[in-house]
């Protein structure tokens, strides 16, 4: 008897898992491919736009504005879209729900509150690392003191995203990728170079490769003035019982430039053992 065909698969979108063609809504996957589209650099888009970003044809674009706005997600003048509020309720449930950051919230306030720095936790999302938890005590300084502020520093949020290859918390989780994954991701930026952001920014993919190397082999990564100007950051991996990476914890000072990581990383190091259990 002869066996049954296979049914073929996609993994045509990043970050999912395989899954039968006929499993695949078509629709969908170009609408929140519009979505998407949308970030900081491109805040309103109108249809030829969308299209470019998304890779679908315009009068594909412009049904998917029309009907995305309809329901609630987008806003309109005629010519151009833009987010609404509503898109939010992803990154509200996803907060709220998920293990994750509800896991890694008490130890980022407490270490926050113990050595009046700013921490977070992050994961990595294609070429960005997202902020899924942030220390709820932020500090500034004075002249004289630390005085305890309820602000984000540096403009960050929980839900930013920023690029992975010029922040410590993104090259520690680039270093968690398998030889083959990572030489995939690193393969097409050789040619056209990585985003600068700052005058230290490394925008070179060789480079890059032998800085991720370093933080796979010292199990930290620290990275200076990269992302912004005046922002030094040191990250760990946050690994869980079965030691895969799935997230990754760090600290922004002013005292983190030279070697001054070597005071604020025992801190984070003790704090990813204390929440290995946890994840």
């Amino acid at each position: 008897m002869a066996e049954s065909p296979k049914p073929r698969t996609t993994s045509s979108i990043p970050g999912t898992f395989p899954i039968a063609k006929a499993d695949l809504i078509e629709g969908m996957a170009k609408g929140m491919a519009v979505l998407e589209a949308f970030d900081p650099q491109r805040q309103r888009l109108n249809a030829t736009l969308a299209a470019e970003r998304a890779g679908i044809t315009r009068a594909a674009a412009r049904r998917h504005l029309l009907t995305l706005t309809h329901l609630g997600y987008l806003e309109t003048d005629g010519g151009y879209f833009w987010l609404a509020a509503k898109v939010l309720r992803f990154s509200g449930s996803y907060l709220a729900t998920a293990r994750l950051p509800r896991a890694v919230q008490p130890t980022l306030n407490r270490l926050a509150a113990q050595s009046q720095a700013s921490f977070s936790v992050a994961v990595l999302d294609g070429d960005e690392v997202v902020i899924i938890g942030r220390s709820g005590l932020e500090w500034k300084s004075t002249e004289s003191k630390s005085v305890q502020a309820r602000v984000l520093a540096y403009g960050l949020h929980l839900g930013a995203r920023l690029p992975a290859h010029a922040t410590s918390t993104g090259r520690v989780l680039l270093a968690a990728k398998g030889w083959g994954e990572f030489s995939a991701w690193l393969k097409p930026r050789l040619a056209t170079g990585l985003a600068r952001l700052t005058v230290h920014t490394t925008t070179d993919a060789r480079a890059l490769k032998v800085l991720v190397d370093k933080a796979r082999a010292d199990d930290y990564c620290q990275a200076s003035e990269e992302h912004e100007l005046g922002v030094h950051a040191l990250a760990v991996p946050l690994r869980d019982m079965q030691g895969h990476t799935v997230a990754a914890i760090n600290v922004v000072s002013s005292s983190l430039a030279g070697a001054g990581h070597l005071v604020m990383l025992p801190l984070l190091l003790d704090a990813a053992r204390e929440l290995r259990p946890l994840l």
